[in-house]
Parts: structure tokens; sequence; C-alpha cells
């Protein structure tokens, strides 16, 4: 039986309060504010690997709209649980302007089902992925995993407009994130197109 995919939207604040001392590594996530804005906080046990054909995102890394139009090869590897099944989703916490993000979260992809040692096209594809077109300021783009219980049947949301990641995963039990990376987008000008 396929479930559809509801959205709900609660305000989160903008960033966290972080120790204001160097012998504290901050973890990326929580400086980018991608915790709190979008995952709340957990502790990465799978190895994420996002790679589109210029370069591997890493945390706050940006990359330009005309290299990532393509959707990028993802791998996740449990070496722990090495038969788990996972959730990939893409969104943009910022659409569609950062000082005002009224479509937050802005859906970019959702992949149900991805085999752990495999890549997100043996998933199940449920949103299809669409490349960030970011108009105003600087935008992240966060792919988020969740360790699945069982295979999952979804129908895609009625928008991609005002996605909620946190609630999809209480949703449909998904728990917390077991990884995550995010990169920064913005607006090209012609000039750095023809480049």
């Amino acid at each position: 039986m396929e479930k559809t995919l509801h959205h709900s939207r609660e305000e989160a604040p903008r960033g966290l309060d972080t120790p204001n001392s160097k012998s504290y590594p901050i973890d990326p996530l929580v400086l980018g504010g991608v915790i709190g804005d979008v995952l709340e906080n957990f502790v990465p046990c799978v190895h994420l690997t996002v790679r589109y054909p210029s370069r591997q995102i890493l945390n706050c890394c940006e990359l330009k709209p005309s290299a990532i139009t393509e959707a990028p090869v993802v791998q996740i590897v449990d070496r722990d649980y090495p038969k788990s099944i996972f959730t990939l989703i893409m969104t943009d916490p910022d659409a569609p302007n950062p000082s005002e993000p009224s479509q937050k979260e802005y859906l970019h992809w959702l992949i149900t089902d991805i085999p752990s040692e495999g890549d997100a096209s043996a998933g199940q594809c449920v949103v299809p992925y669409e490349g960030p077109k970011p108009m105003v300021g600087i935008h992240r783009y966060v792919f988020a995993v969740f360790r699945q219980e069982h295979p999952l049947a979804l129908c895609p949301p009625s928008t991609r407009q005002n996605f909620c990641t946190h609630f999809v995963a209480q949703q449909f039990n998904l728990g917390k994130p077991v990884a995550a990376v995010y990169f920064n987008s913005r607006k090209e000008s012609r000039a750095s197109k023809r480049k």
C-alpha cells in the first residue's frame, strides 16, 4: 500500500548557539545552520559520498548551478549493517530567498530503498532530481540520509515547496539521519556561465 507524503512546516531557528572555544571542533552542519533549519542533531554512522561530474561534495563547498544540472552519483556505505536500505532527501531550506525562505524546504530529490554499498540509482525514485536554480543570495542544498526499517512505497508530494524533512522522517519512522552533507550555490552571472 502506497503512502502519501504530507507536508508540515514548523519554523526552526536560523542558527544554533555554538561553543566559542577553539578547543571544540564545530560541526559544519551546525555552523551552516543545517542542524536546526533542516535536521535535528545526530551522530553520523554511515559513509555518504555525493559526487557531481565537477567534484565531490564536502560540507560548505560552493558549486555553480551550471555544474549541477544533472543528478550526482550518491553512494551510501554501512559497514556495520551491510544489508541496510536508505532514504535520500535533497532540499533547499533557503528557497526562494535566504532572507525570506517562504518555500522552505524546497524538495529537489527523494529516493527510497537505496541498498548499502549501492548507488542511489539502485533505489526507488519518488521525486526526480531537479537541479538547483538559486535566484537570490546564497542557498544551502542539503543531502540527508535515513536508515529504513523496511521498504517504503511512497507517492510523491503534490508540490516540491514547503517540504519538511524532519516531519517526513517522523511520518515514516525513519528516525534521525545517519549521514548528511550540504553545499552552497548562488545565481551565476552570464560571464561565469561561459567560463
